[in-house]
């Protein structure tokens, strides 16, 4: 079986005005347009063309979201649970409505995370940084009583992270929350920051977006990345994340479970967050993929889904089918074709499903694909 896919936008508010459209080569809707979902979560499964969605030829069995997202703004700080806790909360809040505002579970999956920069620069936060190289980022802030504050807390014995994350989301820290920020919008203008120039200058475009949060400050103690073209970061269960800005192919296991910590008018459970926190710091590490310039791989520790990248440039390239697969295009003029007949071509931004009733598919044309199918 051989699907062509699509899927409307969805306009969450930091979605990009002109990412997506540029992309597809086509002219923007002047609405933001955040993501496209390419999957049958019930969520927003994707439309086929000929009529329907996803999740009606699957039965909502598919163990991967695939998405192309556009942020223009930060997303919220969020961190997802391990399968276990997703099991344990899902089951706990069973008594709960689907759309309860108390309700933090929305199913009983895991959801690890996989994205790939499309954009020249992509900037994310992602981890929590070592304290003794945050303390040594806090020295080029003004000492004011917030920042003191701040560097006390980070000196104490015991989880310093987890109970500075409790107290900056607390309700209570506010006064200093204000102080910090302030002294991180001066010290992103200084010219002797050195290497924290860029992550300062990223923490008060944050902050001018989010206007108090005391997300900025959490913010302050993550890793900023910046990704290039094809380059990914992997974000596990526990692991503390925002991105930032730019244009990328995303793909999750198949879930909707998220807590939030910072930068979001939504609610924020503090204490289910800090559960479910995985506060081990250090340096997440930049996925270049490993293959040659026609195939790039991306290895990840979970079974859940694969990636990988194909760069077509005239030649036919076969893929093996060994699940259900999905090809997405990126760039170029590409179209799919199966062992039983079947093809389609692909728009920019458009994608085909190849069920694991085909054994192979073929690409062909010139341009870029992104295969995504369940990994191993």
């Amino acid at each position: 079986m051989l699907l062509s896919l699509s899927n409307t936008p969805r306009d969450y508010a930091w979605g990009s005005a002109s990412l997506l459209a540029d992309l597809e080569g086509r002219t923007p809707t002047g609405a933001p347009e955040a993501e496209v979902w390419f999957g049958d979560h019930p969520g927003d499964p994707a439309d086929v063309a000929g009529g329907g969605t996803l999740d009606q030829v699957t039965g909502g069995t598919l163990p991967y979201l695939l998405k192309l997202l556009a942020a223009a703004r930060p997303l919220s700080i969020q961190v997802h649970p391990t399968l276990d806790q997703a099991r344990a909360g899902w089951e706990r809040e069973g008594a709960l409505a689907a759309d309860d505002p108390q309700r933090n579970y929305r199913d009983g999956n895991h959801k690890p995370e996989l994205l790939v920069a499309l954009s020249d620069r992509f900037e994310s936060l992602s981890g929590l940084r070592p304290v003794s190289d945050t303390l040594v980022l806090l020295e080029l802030l003004d000492d004011n009583a917030g920042v003191a504050q701040l560097r006390a807390r980070l000196e104490a014995d015991g989880d310093a992270l987890r109970d500075v994350i409790a107290w900056l989301l607390g309700g209570d820290a506010q006064q200093e929350v204000n102080e910090i920020i302030a002294a991180v919008i001066v010290a992103a203008e200084r010219e002797d920051a050195g290497e924290w120039q860029t992550t300062l200058r990223a923490i008060a475009r944050v902050a001018a977006t989010y206007e108090g949060d005391p997300g900025v400050v959490v913010a302050l103690l993550m890793n900023h990345l910046v990704l290039r073209r094809g380059e990914g970061v992997f974000l596990r269960a526990g692991l503390l994340h925002a991105y930032l800005s730019g244009l990328g192919v995303e793909i999750m296991a198949a879930s909707d479970n998220v807590l939030r910590g910072g930068l979001t008018p939504k609610r924020i459970d503090v204490p289910e967050l800090l559960s479910i926190l995985d506060t081990t710091p250090g340096e997440v590490p930049v996925l270049r993929g490993v293959g040659d310039s026609g195939l790039t791989h991306y290895p990840v520790p979970v079974a859940d889904f694969s990636l990988n990248r194909i760069v077509v440039q005239g030649d036919p390239v076969a893929i093996e089918v060994s699940g259900p697969t999905m090809v997405l295009s990126t760039a170029g003029t590409v179209s799919v074709s199966t062992s039983s007949g079947e093809s389609v071509d692909l728009a920019v931004g458009s994608a085909a499903f190849v069920d694991e009733g085909e054994r192979v598919a073929t690409v062909t044309g010139v341009g870029e694909v992104f295969i995504a199918g369940p990994g191993s």
